[in-house]
């Protein structure tokens, strides 16, 4: 088979790549990912891979600042990727129609800004639209329809190998050894394919970056007690530094009035969280996350993160729950001491136990620290009653080593979203398949 581009991966950074291409028409696109297309998903067995990648199952939230969500500031001028993030903003709106913005009211944000600064805290603004976990797989489908006669999509097919040839990318090889013969590789295997894009990185002798490893909880509290937040921010995204150690927590992933949730990835359980554009909990959650860059000798970050977390999965079978004043007094918690709590755990799955078995002191450190920090700004999270859900891990891929165009040191080979280590959430995935796509049109004087 032969094309013009191959797109390896169909999550956000392959979709926009592939809606980039085929808005200038005149290349022959090829999308080829190891799962199912998206009517064929289902979220227990193919929560990462199919069409639409992690992003179609994911809490639907479109963050708008360079700050957040990735490191395309890192590559690129950040009045060019602010200016990105606001295309490819457009882009999302024609599928999912209009989204209500968090965060615009500079008033407010200034007020929270303060009370986070008397609080040891650093609130970074970014401005926020939220689809809602219920709504992200018929955006996709749109999306897929759009591209519809457009593209060639082979899914169920993994791509085994990248075809290389005098420092110059000439396709991919499937795992039934078919040869996709092209003059431009896309690399956007997402999350589930990061280990793929690292080997064939050694085997093509790319310098790779190691990234740091995000290590925490999943925080669940009465929804009142983070209602002032999220009214104004709908995400606050807040930095503490620990006095004890220096290290960064930060919290990440807020779900207003939202559900905690269990996330596979290969073979180990760990815990998420989720908010509904429709369905409302009384309870919100986030989570708190210490994050470690590991130095030499040491280089395998992924590794040790999926260690931690299969601790909690040997203990509890799954995830652990636990009440902050229990972990506090040194004790494990169990049903009865839950029940007494003043709020029902939105996941039933988590079992009581005792986190200090599963967390390195020094993490379970910062967390501790950082919640009473929190406590300052939104009275209540260092509540007692305060759930606990472990383990939550982030594992982010390995960064390549990438021009401002996102192309490797291999002619006409490019790699981004999440799998290629510069990315970490929907808009600046989409944003780096787009940057891409426009290179590979200029080249080709499409």
């Amino acid at each position: 088979m032969n094309c013009d581009v191959v797109v390896v991966g169909a999550g956000p950074a392959g979709i926009f790549a592939a809606l980039e291409l085929a808005s200038a028409g005149g290349l022959k696109v090829c999308i080829v990912d190891q799962g199912p297309d998206i009517d064929r998903r289902r979220r227990k067995t193919h929560l990462l891979s199919g069409w639409g990648g992690a992003g179609a199952y994911s809490d639907g939230k479109l963050t708008l600042s360079p700050q957040v969500g990735g490191q395309l500031a890192d590559i690129l001028p950040e009045d060019e990727v602010a200016e990105l993030l606001k295309q490819v903003d457009d882009m999302w709106a024609e599928y999912t129609g209009p989204l209500k913005p968090y965060g615009t009211d500079q008033d407010k944000v200034a007020a929270l800004e303060r009370q986070a600064q008397l609080a040891g805290l650093k609130l970074i603004h970014s401005e926020v639209k939220h689809m809602g976990t219920e709504k992200c797989p018929k955006v996709v489908r749109r999306m897929r329809d759009a591209l519809s006669g457009k593209v060639d999509l082979k899914m169920n097919t993994v791509a085994r190998e990248l075809l290389v040839q005098n420092g110059r990318v000439g396709g991919v090889v499937t795992d039934s050894g078919e040869k996709i013969k092209a003059d431009y590789v896309i690399a956007a295997p997402g999350r589930v394919g990061a280990d793929w894009l690292a080997e064939e990185a050694g085997r093509l002798n790319l310098e790779l970056m190691i990234n740091p490893v995000d290590i925490g909880v999943r925080v669940e509290v009465p929804a009142a007690v983070m209602d002032a937040l999220t009214d104004a921010v709908y995400e606050p995204k807040l930095v503490y530094y620990t006095r004890e150690f220096d290290d960064k927590v930060r919290s990440f992933c807020v779900c207003p009035k939202g559900e905690v949730v269990i996330e596979q990835h290969n073979g180990v359980t760990s815990v998420n969280g989720h908010s509904y554009a429709r369905k409302k909990t009384t309870n919100t959650n986030f989570a708190l996350l210490v994050s470690t860059s590991f130095t030499e000798p040491f280089g395998e970050p992924i590794t040790y993160g999926r260690y931690v977390a299969s601790l909690a999965n040997m203990l509890s079978g799954g995830v652990i729950v636990q009440r902050l004043g229990d972990l506090e007094s040194g004790r494990r918690s169990t049903y009865a001491r839950i029940e007494r709590g003043l709020m029902t755990p939105t996941l039933d799955a988590a079992v009581p136990g005792d986190l200090s078995f599963v967390l390195p002191y020094r993490y379970l450190s910062g967390v501790m620290e950082m919640l009473h920090a929190m406590d300052k700004l939104a009275p209540g999270v260092a509540s007692r009653h305060t759930l606990l859900y472990g383990v939550e891990v982030k594992f982010y891929s390995s960064r390549l080593e990438l021009s401002n165009h996102l192309e490797t040191r291999i002619d006409n080979l490019f790699a981004v979203g999440d799998g290629a280590g510069v990315t970490r959430g929907l808009t600046q995935a989409s944003a780096s398949g787009v940057i891409a796509a426009r290179e590979i049109l200029r080249r080709t004087g499409k």
